[in-house]
């Protein structure tokens, strides 16, 4: 039977099991032998990310060919006009090409965990929280996107992966996944 793990990836945490320099890692706080993440999510974002034993699983879940919707809070600079939503909403143009059209809208600031560093504040720049969904995963795509748009992400939180949710688990804990909602959306 498959294992899989999700686990609420705090700041500064390496998506990856090996040492690199002084940075934290998944070996941190995960001890389970023969899991490998199914993603990744950079050093400086947060939140949902799923590990598994089980290579097809793996690739269901983290293969763009499979588009599977992530959803994430993202705090950006400035209040993002109803013109910037609409570009994030149609597709933004990267260095990489137009991205898939995204799922976005304003939200009101989440309830989480205290971020360790702060995000920075200035007290003459707002900052606005997003509900933005994406079906791709390209390097940084969510920062590029809003950049993209004149809104530099000051904070990233991945909250779903399909049908698997963050849902209060805490910064830095894991718990154990059913892979049935793989089984029935492939």
């Amino acid at each position: 039977m498959s294992r899989l793990i999700a686990f609420n990836k705090p700041y500064g945490v390496l998506s990856q099991f090996s040492k690199e320099g002084e940075h934290e890692t998944l070996a941190d706080y995960i001890n389970i032998p023969g899991i490998y993440p199914a993603g990744r999510l950079d050093r400086d974002s947060e939140g949902l990310l799923l590990l598994t034993d089980d290579g097809k699983l793996q690739q269901r879940i983290s293969d763009p060919k499979f588009k599977k919707a992530k959803t994430y809070w993202v705090q950006v600079e400035n209040i993002p006009s109803e013109n910037a939503l609409q570009q994030l909403r149609e597709g933004v143009t990267l260095k990489d090409g137009l991205t898939r059209s995204a799922q976005v809208k304003l939200m009101d600031e989440p309830e989480l965990w205290p971020r360790t560093p702060p995000v920075r504040f200035r007290k003459n720049i707002p900052t606005a929280w997003l509900a933005l969904t994406i079906s791709e995963g390209r390097n940084r795509q969510v920062r590029r996107m809003t950049a993209a748009v004149g809104h530099p992400t000051l904070r990233l939180v991945r909250v779903s992966i399909a049908d698997w949710q963050l849902d209060g688990l805490k910064t830095g804990q894991w718990r154990e996944e059913s892979t049935d909602k793989m089984r029935t959306r492939s």
